[in-house]
């Protein structure tokens, strides 16, 4: 009897690991979908010189207003800031999966690491290529779509909170931890427009291409909690 129960709670175990990971997946599709069609539509807008680039200059010249604390926000999107961010939680995590044993602990901090890599793979080709100009609160000058800053922001606070999620016991931990790592990466992308630093679709482009990122590492992170899962 106890032989019998103990299988039937490793199956619906199971089977409500698979319905969590179908909707993942589900979930998944829709967001790496809508960000391929947004990030085309503003690359071939920059490139083309289209409509939407006089939205973008009217957006910019509302939000503008070069001051202390919207380069500091821009700062939180540095390689020196927010790298080490990452690198400390990748550190932990580390530390906790090899004591706890758990299988395929490594994938999350791999995957994290690798993306982070990825982003300047992207960014500088598409900066040379694409050549748009910059505000008028930088130095003449192109390359400035996509962000750099944003883009690095996003990954790198986006991956530490995804890989630390899992360690976190409680639900307000985990709530806490995402509404941590939005404001960091909405403070930087604001910080980027009021400054100048960027026009607010070279932001907008970044955040596209880092939410396929962080997809590809939630993905990886979920087969992972599923093989966990599995009897």
């Amino acid at each position: 009897m106890a032989t019998s129960a103990g299988l039937r709670t490793d199956r619906g175990g199971c089977e409500a690991v698979r319905v969590v990971s179908s909707r993942v997946s589900f979930l998944l599709l829709w967001l790496v979908g809508v960000s391929v069609v947004g990030f085309s539509l503003i690359t071939w807008q920059v490139v083309s010189h289209g409509p939407l680039l006089g939205v973008d200059r009217e957006v910019s010249r509302a939000l503008l207003h070069p001051d202390r604390a919207s380069e500091l926000l821009a700062d939180l999107g540095n390689v020196q800031v927010a790298v080490p961010v990452l690198v400390v939680v990748l550190g932990y995590v580390i530390r906790r999966g090899r004591a706890t044993g758990t299988h395929r602990w490594w994938l999350g901090p791999l995957g994290a690491a690798g993306l982070i890599v990825l982003v300047p793979v992207f960014v500088v080709p598409l900066k040379e290529w694409t050549a748009r100009h910059g505000t008028a609160a930088v130095p003449p000058g192109a390359g400035y779509y996509p962000s750099g800053h944003a883009a690095t922001a996003a990954v790198a606070y986006g991956a530490a909170a995804l890989v630390l999620l899992p360690w976190l016991r409680t639900a307000i931990a985990r709530r806490l931890l995402v509404t941590v790592c939005v404001a960091l990466v909405l403070g930087v992308s604001y910080g980027l427009v009021r400054r100048g630093y960027h026009w607010p679709l070279d932001v907008v482009a970044s955040w596209c291409l880092a939410s396929v990122l962080l997809s590809a590492l939630w993905l990886l992170i979920g087969v992972a909690a599923t093989t966990d899962a599995a009897p």
